[in-house]
């Protein structure tokens, strides 16, 4: 697995030439992979990456061209779980992104969480009509629209996005199938948001021994999920992203001895809140740095 650090960016807070003057400060002294924002929040100042909307701050582009012009030409965005972030989600619909990707296919969109809204639909196949189109689709539905096929400068990150599907293997395999399909095999990145779930450990043995039905990849073209195509969700495409040598290593330990080191381990603990008021008092934390 590949970890690579974001630095936050807040183009839409204040005067937008100190935001971007700010930008270019931390690139000249620190190595940053990449630029990590939350269009949705402040919600009265959310904005747009296509500036399709004008009662909105018409910046997204200017932000695009400054990512470009200091680099890295990679940016992250959370686009979904709209909860989390006290946003609601229309706020925090990822139908921006395929046109500024389009606009932009010099510039890497990596999709925090692809869009995905718990009870939000978007669990089943892929729907066309505009007016079901829900979760994931909405993500979909964007690249589609834009014209934007599979393995283009888009990617889907799963982060929180996982942690929600594991328990539920056909909506599992819908959302991971559809964003294989259509966002592309080598455009599915893997993460955790163990800060709020715990240690990521269930999620990992999930991932590693979880299939597409022989089913459902004829019905609805997902593809299998081979220890390649598994091997490139875990960590080679987000390598491959963020210019990483994956450190490529062997044991002689067989899966036996595997499982009798695990059984000798203590239990895994939760390091996230364990209760509501913990976890609302972390929500509140992790504002902390954007709230109006």
């Amino acid at each position: 697995m590949v970890a690579c650090s974001c630095t936050a960016a807040y183009p839409h807070r204040g005067p937008i030439d100190a935001a971007l003057a700010a930008m270019s400060d931390l690139r000249s002294r620190y190595r940053i992979a990449a630029w990590k924002i939350y269009t949705m929040v402040p919600t009265d100042a959310h904005f747009y990456f296509d500036d399709h909307d004008p009662a909105r701050p018409r910046i997204g582009q200017r932000f695009i061209d400054h990512v470009r012009t200091i680099g890295p030409p990679i940016i992250c965005t959370h686009k979904g779980i709209s909860s989390i972030v006290g946003s609601t989600p229309e706020l925090a619909d990822p139908s921006d992104i395929g046109p500024a990707a389009a606009a932009n296919p010099d510039i890497s969109f990596v999709v925090y969480h692809s869009g995905f809204e718990p009870n939000g639909g978007g669990t089943g196949p892929f729907d066309e009509a505009a007016d079901a189109q829900g979760g994931v689709d909405r993500l979909i539905a964007s690249l589609r629209s834009a014209g934007l096929g599979p393995n283009s400068n888009v990617y889907a990150e799963l982060g929180g996005t996982w942690w929600f599907l594991m328990r539920d293997p056909d909506a599992a395999a819908h959302v991971l199938g559809k964003l294989l399909r259509y966002v592309g095999e080598d455009r599915v990145v893997w993460g955790t948001d163990s800060i709020w779930f715990g240690t990521p450990q269930d999620q990992i043995r999930a991932m590693r021994t979880f299939e597409i039905s022989e089913e459902f990849q004829e019905r609805f073209g997902y593809p299998a999920i081979t220890p390649e195509l598994r091997a490139k969700i875990f960590g080679l495409t987000s390598a491959r992203l963020y210019g990483v040598a994956p450190i490529r290593a062997t044991t002689s330990l067989d899966p036996a001895e595997v499982d009798s080191l695990r059984a000798e381990l203590p239990a895994p603990t939760t390091y996230g809140p364990t209760t509501k008021a913990e976890a609302a008092e972390m929500i509140a934390a992790h504002q902390a740095g954007y709230a109006a």
